[in-house]
């Protein structure tokens, strides 16, 4: 094999037709611009049986392959090259979203939700929620930019936006900065704010129930979206605005006092 830039290429050598190497990187490159003698590399050498969900549906998929594009299949099934087969679980992940990152491994790309009829284009935008969620525990950057690009626009397109039940996931599986925590809290706060919407804080409740960082996004998302307008100041409000009554009557009703 000729030389190649240490940026360009992560491979694993687990055939036995190859001499065991260090591993290059290919940190951003698409797996459909490698050559045809790189990516028949990336296919050689033992399987992985990969088992994902509750139901453990089983993938066979290429080590060297896997541990070309992450960081986290090297940790996990990349020491051991004499073994001709590995075996990792994934069973809290969603069979839907593995599809796709099956997809991308090989293909390096997903579909894309625009060529899809609107009936189906929920569903997709949901699928990618969950397929950032599993790249990010699998250390895959690049997908993740693509999974919440076609999010948002699978959202745009089907006219629908996540509610709290698809939210909680988001805060409950990522950290905190995360750009898909971002997003959702802008969501949330678009929804709350917009007098046409029949959403309110209370919509929220089981996002913000046992979960700070969600109420501290959304209450910045809402201060930014304001673009600086002051609400009028409750201590300089005369009357009895915070007075408690019955039925609704203010504090003179019924006692001939009222002006």
């Amino acid at each position: 094999m000729g030389e190649l830039a240490p940026d360009t290429l992560h491979v694993y050598y687990c055939d036995f037709a190859y001499e065991p190497r260090g591993p290059f990187r290919m940190a951003s490159a698409n797996i459909a611009d490698a050559s045809a003698r790189i990516f028949a590399e990336l296919l050689s050498g033992p399987m992985v049986d990969i088992y994902v969900g509750e139901a453990r549906r089983h993938w066979a998929l290429h080590r060297n392959l896997l541990c070309h594009h992450s960081a986290y299949f090297q940790e996990h099934i990349g020491d051991d090259v004499k073994k001709k087969t590995a075996k990792l679980e994934l069973l809290d992940s969603d069979p839907a979203a593995f599809e796709l990152l099956v997809k991308w491994l090989y293909q390096g790309r997903i579909d894309d939700v625009s060529a899809m009829p609107m009936d189906k284009k929920w569903d997709y935008a949901h699928a990618c929620q969950k397929l950032y969620v599993l790249c990010d525990r699998l250390r895959l950057p690049q997908l993740k930019n693509i999974a919440i690009d076609q999010f948002r626009k699978g959202c745009n397109e089907a006219g629908l936006v996540p509610g709290p039940e698809e939210m909680k996931p988001i805060y409950e599986s990522t950290s905190p900065g995360s750009p898909f925590r971002k997003l959702v809290s802008k969501i949330a706060a678009r929804q709350i704010m917009d007098p046409e919407s029949t959403s309110d804080a209370a919509t929220y409740k089981m996002c913000f129930e046992g979960n700070a960082d969600f109420a501290i996004d959304v209450i910045n998302a809402i201060r930014q979206g304001a673009g600086g307008k002051l609400f009028e100041d409750p201590t300089e409000e005369v009357g009895c605005a915070f007075h408690e009554h019955e039925n609704g009557a203010n504090c003179h009703s019924g006692n001939g006092n009222a002006k």
